[in-house]
């Protein structure tokens, strides 16, 4: 079978710049707009940003005359890697698309390119869904970027497992003994570490999990921290699993109000005595897609906005105390020196981060590649959380499948160090989970 031939569009790049090593055999075509388009992305200080430098630092590794023409081999049993230039319109193109845009300079090269090589596939690449839509209307073959998906997200790890008429005598042994062998367990076989489990019979219950260091499913107690009290059993396994120090990596999803990054920053106060520093970063995704630079202000107030939710959740633990109390008093401490720090996730990008508490909220809205960056920078003595709802993605690059949280998720499960809880009670208040559930 003929290699097939991959063109990227910049999206792609800034998702994952080192995506041209990940088409196999084939070759793939940078257009020369796209290197264009990626000057406007390197200056700034945004993840969007780094992955544009990246990416430019890539090609000059492979820079030469031979991108031109002859290609550059991007390595063993890989394809080639070229750069195009710019083409003409041709008539099916100019009936439709007139306007020489970005998008339509790109076409035209795909246009080129199919029928310069009729015996081969051509393919577009773009994370674009228009842009897929017009090239189909063409008759261009378009896909989006599929090597970072999670393949089938109905079965994303949900962290969580319900058993109803379990056995009653297993669940007395595991309420009043420490818990129970791994082989003693129902359901033993393929048992994900750290998962939990709710096990009710007809007239008791028990709160569980399976951990992995003792190889034994152990009862989860109620534990609240810095005021804030579980109000279900998500919540109650979020809790244990942000305060348990051998689970060095926790993911929390579910939709808005049901507590994920107020129980992450209240087991981040409750701890603060074992961490340096607590850091709690979310990425800025401007809305509608335009830049900072539109908002009235200085950086502190172009970015007041995105980071209030963030002190607004800091407000409900300091709510819990008395205002002149020694909780409210340590928390403003905390804040003067900076070892409390509440930021724009793109602010702390590069950082070697040791003995911290590190919260990244949203991180929905963050790639795969650009998630692994950031845990990457862990060092010794940091736990990390991700918290976000992978149904409503800011990103327009972005989907359930694609994002980094959900990818996380998939790829972590099962080791040792990892967690993850699927909040799905809203306790927000009664109109805030309508509002999420019925609009």
């Amino acid at each position: 079978m003929a290699k097939k031939i991959f063109i990227l569009d910049t999206n792609v790049l800034l998702h994952d710049h080192k995506c041209i090593y990940n088409f196999e055999e084939n070759d793939v075509i940078i257009p020369i707009v796209v290197l264009e388009e990626l000057d406007k992305f390197k200056k700034g200080n945004d993840l969007i940003n780094f992955q544009a430098r990246e990416f430019v630092r890539e090609m000059d590794k492979l820079a030469g005359e031979k991108l031109f023409k002859e290609g550059i081999p991007l390595g063993p049993d890989m394809g080639r890697l070229f750069i195009a230039t710019g083409k003409p319109f041709p008539a099916e193109m100019t009936e439709s698309f007139m306007e020489k845009i970005a998008d339509h300079r790109i076409l035209a090269i795909g246009l080129h390119v199919k029928k310069e090589f009729p015996d081969r596939h051509t393919i577009l690449i773009t994370k674009d869904i228009n842009l897929r839509m017009k090239a189909k209307s063409l008759g261009l073959l378009a896909e989006d970027y599929e090597s970072d998906k999670v393949k089938n997200i109905d079965f994303l790890h949900k962290g969580v497992e319900t058993y109803d008429n379990f056995d009653p005598q297993v669940i007395s042994r595991i309420y009043n003994e420490q818990g129970i062998a791994r082989n003693e367990f129902p359901f033993e076989d393929d048992l994900p570490a750290n998962q939990y489990f709710i096990l009710r019979s007809n007239n008791q219950s028990v709160l569980a999990y399976f951990d992995p260091i003792n190889d034994r499913i152990t009862r989860v107690e109620k534990h609240g921290a810095y005021g804030i009290e579980p109000r279900n059993a998500e919540q109650t396994f979020s809790l244990h699993a942000l305060l348990n120090p051998d689970i060095k990596l926790v993911s929390l999803t579910g939709k808005a109000g049901t507590g994920k990054t107020l129980l992450a920053l209240a087991a981040a106060l409750q701890q603060h005595k074992h961490y340096h520093q607590i850091l709690l970063a979310r990425p800025i995704v401007p809305l509608a897609n335009r830049d900072l630079g539109f908002l009235p202000g200085d950086i502190k107030e172009k970015i007041g906005p995105y980071m209030q939710p963030l002190f607004d959740n800091l407000g409900v633990i300091k709510s819990r105390f008395k205002p002149q109390g020694k909780e409210n008093s340590h928390i403003e401490e905390m804040l003067r020196t900076e070892q409390l720090v509440i930021t724009p996730l793109a602010y702390i990008r590069g950082r070697s981060l040791s003995d911290a508490f590190f919260i990244v909220d949203e991180a929905q809205n963050l790639t795969p590649h650009e998630v692994k960056t950031i845990i990457t920078r862990a060092g010794e003595g940091t736990k990390m959380i991700f918290t976000g709802d992978i149904q409503q993605i800011d990103s327009p690059y972005l989907d359930m499948q694609s994002n980094g949280l959900a990818y996380l998720t998939d790829k972590m499960k099962g080791q040792d160090l990892f967690a993850h809880v699927n909040l799905v009670k809203g306790e927000r208040s009664y109109l805030a989970e309508l509002a999420s559930d019925l609009l």
